[in-house]
């Protein structure tokens, strides 16, 4: 088996396409958001990606048929919009460093070969604490697009991410740049202790606003109050904390 093995379906014709990405990462933030896309855009199925750098496994269905661990890419024709779309979703990123940078270099060329000039990453950007009303935090590969995309919501905020952004998300912008292309990351605020359906359409809200897009977030919306309900029942479940010494003289 090569590194990275390409199954096509068919080879789309594509009007100027943006493409976006959407892999597990932290609180699955670009997955669910780019799952998301998949579901309420139709998006159509047209290259499977298997890997040497994926997980040694293949995944079961709930009725026992299996598949192969891989990563897909979809297509999405906009006639009445300027860009049609190329959304890149999956089940693992590359599991090395050299797995990650074969993966994000054969997914640019392959965008490249598409016509794809404008990339969108989509990530979660984790402070281990929960989050009520998750900002989307931005990366760009050039100056213009800060004002650019400040006007849609995107904060750029100094000092943050401190240590850059890792996997897919990051290296796609750093690639992306190599070859040319504009490029951008949208990282919504998450806790990262639970998958964040909350943080995922935050993200899509500023992209939805970027590419006029409109879309549903009800799923959205029922799932993150599946995991509002969970984190209630294990904060009821803490037992309550003894203050400390310090902190004494603050009670009232």
């Amino acid at each position: 088996m090569d590194d990275v093995v390409l199954v096509y379906k068919e080879k789309p014709e594509l009007n100027a396409p943006i493409m976006i990405e959407g892999l597990p990462g932290v609180g699955n933030v670009g997955k669910l958001a780019a799952e998301h896309l998949v579901d309420q855009l139709k998006a159509v199925k047209f290259v499977e990606i298997f890997s040497k750098y994926f997980p040694p496994q293949v995944l079961v269905s709930d009725s026992g048929v299996i598949k192969l661990v891989s990563n897909e890419m979809y297509y999405v024709k906009r006639p009445d919009a300027e860009n049609d779309l190329v959304i890149l979703v999956g089940d693992y990123q590359g599991l090395t460093s050299d797995g990650q940078y074969e993966l994000s270099d054969r997914t640019m060329r392959m965008a490249q070969d598409l016509g794809v000039k404008m990339t969108f990453t989509l990530g979660g950007y984790g402070l281990g604490k929960l989050i009520e009303k998750p900002r989307v935090l931005g990366a760009v590969t050039e100056e213009a697009l800060v004002e650019e995309m400040k006007t849609h919501g995107v904060t750029f905020s100094k000092g943050e991410p401190g240590s850059g952004i890792v996997g897919a998300s990051g290296l796609l912008l750093g690639l992306g740049k190599v070859m040319g292309m504009r490029c951008v990351c949208l990282m919504g605020e998450t806790s990262g202790y639970f998958v964040d359906p909350k943080a995922a359409q935050a993200v899509l809200e500023v992209l939805s606003k970027i590419l006029k897009m409109k879309l549903d977030y009800k799923d959205l919306e029922d799932k993150a109050q599946q995991i509002d309900m969970l984190t209630s029942k294990l904060k009821e479940s803490e037992p309550p904390s003894e203050p400390r010494k310090e902190d004494l003289g603050y009670i009232g």
